[in-house]
């Protein structure tokens, strides 16, 4: 039975991948901690729309004091696009990962900040929706569920070097999210074979870190990247 359901949903996710590649994202599952040491390295173009199915990971108390990292890398001006994304899932109505960018020639952090960032470095704070408000949510057909829109950046980049984007939760409840880096549809061939490599478990919630099967499917948008 188990086999047969599997090949079912490979054979949705197959139709579902043709059907909608131009609006999709190459998606990547976060194996290991992207920590500052080890962040997740953009090592084609920060324009092309990459999806990274994270998790701000929770101490044995149930506390998360994890930091997320992704770095690029720009030679002349270039149009970034960040955006976090947070599953509708039960017990992620108040969860607000925060997202900055941070690289040369930003601005001067004018607030205390849960990292260090280099002397000649500034960053940008992305607005976060506020606890307790009503949150816009949409349908991603790609992956099957819907989720909850976050902050977003996009802005055009002039100055070349390294950048680098922070994910955290002020507020330490950790959870799953997604960072959507770019929004260019570029699909190479390693692409196409990682989103089929990855498709089929974002449809069954693979990538989730609790139950999500009960949940909040009457609340969603068609996702407009060019908002």
């Amino acid at each position: 039975m188990t086999k047969h359901i599997l090949k079912l949903v490979l054979l949705i996710t197959t139709i579902t991948f043709v059907a909608t590649q131009s609006r999709a994202h190459v998606p990547y599952f976060e194996h290991h901690d992207f920590s500052e040491k080890q962040p997740f390295s953009v090592d084609y173009s920060i324009e092309q729309s990459l999806a990274i199915y994270a998790w701000l990971e929770r101490d044995d108390l149930g506390r998360s004091q994890d930091i997320d990292v992704y770095a690029f890398r720009i030679d002349g001006p270039t149009n970034v696009y960040l955006e976090l994304l947070v599953p509708v899932c039960k017990g992620y109505e108040n969860f607000l990962p925060k997202l900055a960018l941070v690289g040369p020639g930003l601005p001067t952090p004018a607030a205390p900040i849960p990292f260090e960032i280099a002397p000649d470095y500034g960053i940008v704070m992305i607005q976060s929706p506020k606890p307790d408000q009503p949150r816009d949510t949409f349908y991603e057909v790609f992956g099957g569920k819907s989720y909850y829109k976050g902050p977003y950046f996009d802005e055009q980049i002039v100055i070349p070097g390294t950048y680098y984007v922070y994910v955290w939760d002020p507020d330490r409840k950790g959870g799953d999210y997604v960072a959507v880096l770019g929004k260019e549809e570029i699909w190479r061939l390693r692409d196409i074979i990682q989103a089929f490599r990855y498709t089929p478990q974002i449809r069954l919630d693979l990538e989730l870190h609790l139950d999500c099967s009960d949940d909040f499917d009457d609340m969603h948008e068609p996702l407009d990247v060019n908002r």
